[in-house]
């Protein structure tokens, strides 16, 4: 029969695996894009997922003071994201900024 402890320490490495495959992929979306907003959308992710291992070690360590730190990164990585998407607005609206020109063999040409 399996014991508590050792089921949750079980979880707790499936959930942190999870978040290493998570965080890794998303990385990848970061550096290959290809547009802005992709990169803005992916490191919203990367708030997620650091807020997830946050959690998986605040349950593994049994501190709750992971929970407010949790908290905090999830205030900044919303204001964050909120800045991104205001700048891509204004980028967008401004004349003087040229459009990007695609890269050789990105979609488009």
């Amino acid at each position: 029969m399996i014991s508590g402890e050792s089921f949750l320490a079980f979880c707790v490495m499936i959930a942190l695996g999870i978040l290493c495959l998570s965080f890794l992929l998303t990385v990848l979306r970061i550096l290959r894009g290809p547009t802005l907003p992709d990169r803005v959308l992916a490191l919203d992710m990367l708030v997620a997922v650091a807020i997830g291992f946050i959690a998986v070690l605040g349950i593994k360590t049994g501190f709750s003071f992971h929970v407010d730190i949790a908290i905090a990164l999830g205030l900044v990585g919303f204001l964050a994201t909120v800045a991104f998407a205001r700048f891509i607005i204004s980028r967008k609206a401004d004349p003087e900024i040229p459009p990007r020109r695609a890269a050789p063999g990105e979609a488009g040409q």
